[in-house]
C-alpha cells in the first residue's frame, strides 16, 4: 500500500473537520462529494483523498 503523502492527509483531515456530515463510508459517494465541495484539479489526487476519507470514516465505525 505505502505511505500516504502529507498533502493527502492534510486535505482529507481538513475536509472531514469542516464537512463531516457530507461524507460517508462509501468511496463512490465521497468521490462525488469531493467534486462538489473541493476544487481538486487532478483525478488521481481526488480519488486518493476520497479513499483516505473513506478509510478514516470506516475505521472510526469499527472502533
Amino acid at each position: 500500500m505505502g505511505i500516504k503523502p502529507s498533502y493527502i492527509k492534510t486535505l482529507g483531515t481538513d475536509l472531514l473537520a469542516r464537512q463531516r456530515e457530507y461524507f460517508s463510508g462509501s468511496f463512490d459517494e465521497n468521490k462525488q462529494q469531493l467534486g462538489k465541495s473541493a476544487v481538486i484539479g487532478s483525478k488521481r489526487v481526488r480519488n486518493r483523498v476520497a479513499g483516505y476519507i473513506t478509510r478514516k470514516i470506516n475505521t472510526k465505525k469499527r472502533s
